[in-house]
């Protein structure tokens, strides 16, 4: 593994990381809020700290709008992303919905870049994807004597939810050639809070000016959208967008644990061995070396 590469693993991780903070953070919101207004309202100040960001550094130029179609696609990607995945958890709860959403990540990720790319992901990849979705698997057992319902409806919205996610993780591995990372992120996060205005229209919104909602939005959006999202553009300069997919199961694991320590769930034996497999995925997909696919 090369320096290079495994700095990007690095960064990638501590991305999934911060992402893994939004499930305690709504866990904590004031009553009221919904989980669309607040999706839309991260990507709204996330999106924005962005495009200010970039603007100020000068980082926007016009070869940044070279590809619109794909910044569009990006853009339409990470905006269904949130309406999936936080209506997804709504309907069949945060469990299911984020072992779901997150857990398809790679699977999906490896599909697409067989379909479009004719890549086979790699053995590495195979095992660590195995090991870290089984453990996710595991991880949501509920325990014996409990009760946990399916619904359908919230399964199929995560796995829209799961789709996206791993197609706007290479839609924007596309546009890094010739750009900065963090123009990419400003520009695509900006235009998908753009999306996402309307379901602003009509909503509640009380709840954001509280002292507790302010500190949720920023946390939500400057935190575990702008400065995540950063991370993981430019840990994608160097990692393969099917191990960063990989990589990012981290953030079901950071949130497990968040859950534990932080809101005080009980940990059960299925839980732990659960958090241990996905830790084993994660040591294997670290310690893979670079190939031609990272280029």
């Amino acid at each position: 593994m090369t320096k290079r590469s495994s700095h990007g693993i690095l960064l990638i991780l501590l991305a999934a990381v911060l992402w893994g903070t939004t499930g305690t953070s709504q866990a904590l919101a004031p009553s009221g809020a919904h989980p669309l207004t607040i999706g839309a309202l991260r990507l709204a100040v996330g999106g924005g700290a962005l495009l200010l960001l970039a603007v100020v550094r000068g980082q926007i130029s016009r070869r940044c709008f070279s590809n619109p179609g794909i910044i569009l696609l990006a853009a339409l990607l990470v905006a269904s992303y949130q309406l999936a995945f936080f209506k997804a958890v709504a309907v069949t709860g945060v469990a299911v919905g984020t072992m779901v959403a997150i857990g398809c990540g790679p699977l999906f990720a490896g599909l697409f870049s067989l379909i479009f790319r004719a890549e086979r992901p790699d053995r590495r990849w195979l095992i660590a994807t195995t090991l870290a979705v089984v453990g996710l698997l595991v991880l949501f057992i509920p325990a014996p004597g409990s009760e946990t319902e399916v619904k359908t409806t919230g399964v199929l919205l995560a796995l829209a939810a799961g789709a996206s996610y791993a197609g706007y993780a290479m839609a924007i591995k596309l546009l890094l050639p010739g750009n900065s990372s963090d123009a990419v992120i400003a520009v695509v996060f900006t235009l998908a809070g753009i999306l996402l205005v309307p379901f602003l229209f009509g909503s509640d919104l009380g709840w954001s000016v509280t002292p507790t909602g302010v500190v949720l939005i920023l946390h939500l959006g400057l935190v575990a959208t702008s400065l995540a999202y950063l991370l993981f553009a430019r840990g994608l300069h160097s990692v393969p967008s099917v191990h960063a997919v990989t990589l990012s199961l981290a953030e079901p694991l950071t949130a497990a644990a968040l859950g534990i320590f932080l809101l005080r769930e009980r940990l059960t034996v299925t839980a732990a061995i659960g958090m241990i497999l996905v830790l084993a995925g994660l040591v294997v997909l670290g310690t893979t070396r670079s190939r031609n696919i990272a280029k």
